[in-house]
């Protein structure tokens, strides 16, 4: 797009763009997971008079993970990252066994039908070879710590570059499909309402945790 405000926008239907709608999603995804591990390891610092709440470091860390892992969802267009992207990013370390670790824990945190942060387990209180109450008891989660969430939005960083150049990609082949439309076709496309300039979400600029790759 020109730096001029488009008098209208109309709606591609083609297969190219489709695809560059779920790479826009994708891409989203990995911001949203960047701004979670930015506002996490302000949660997880220690500061004077700061209490840690556990109930908004495990929704920032379930969101960062779920947001993660539907980044890799297969899809009838093919667009989803895969683990070979994952292979291929300049990033030190064991990045795949880290790749496979947050879709485990995705797992475990999403899990409809178990708890995620502690396991608890029920015994009987015995006196004197008698049944006298009823015991529960039960093992809390350790929460995520700091180290795993900066390793956390290095990756996503990195996969954001990447997602980002093949944003570019698209676009230039939507780009190039509708030039071929005449005035008269391009008005019978469908008008899309947008606010403010229209302009598509600008590319990834930093990792905002610190995180070094």
């Amino acid at each position: 797009m020109t730096g001029l405000a488009p008098k209208s926008v109309r709606r591609v239907g083609s297969p190219a763009a489709a695809a560059l709608a779920d790479l826009a999603a994708i891409f989203d995804d990995l911001q949203t997971v960047l701004l979670c591990c930015e506002r996490l390891v302000s949660e997880l610092r220690p500061g004077v008079g700061k209490q840690f709440d556990e109930t908004v470091v495990e929704a920032l860390w379930t969101t960062a993970l779920i947001s993660y892992s539907r980044c890799f969802a297969g899809g009838e267009r093919g667009m989803g990252l895969t683990e070979d992207d994952i292979e291929g990013l300049e990033l030190k370390g064991e990045k795949l066994a880290w790749h496979r670790m947050l879709r485990k824990l995705k797992k475990h945190f999403a899990d409809p039908a178990a708890n995620p942060r502690e396991v608890f387990t029920v015994g009987v209180a015995v006196n004197d070879g008698v049944p006298a109450g009823v015991a529960i008891t039960s093992t809390r989660q350790e929460p995520v710590d700091e180290q795993t969430v900066r390793q956390t939005g290095a990756l996503a960083f990195a996969l954001s570059k990447l997602v980002d150049g093949r944003i570019a990609e698209h676009q230039a082949t939507v780009l190039e499909g509708t030039q071929a439309l005449t005035p008269k076709e391009l008005d019978t496309l469908d008008e899309i309402e947008v606010t403010g300039d229209g302009a598509p979400p600008p590319g990834p600029e930093a990792d905002g945790t610190g995180a070094s790759s």
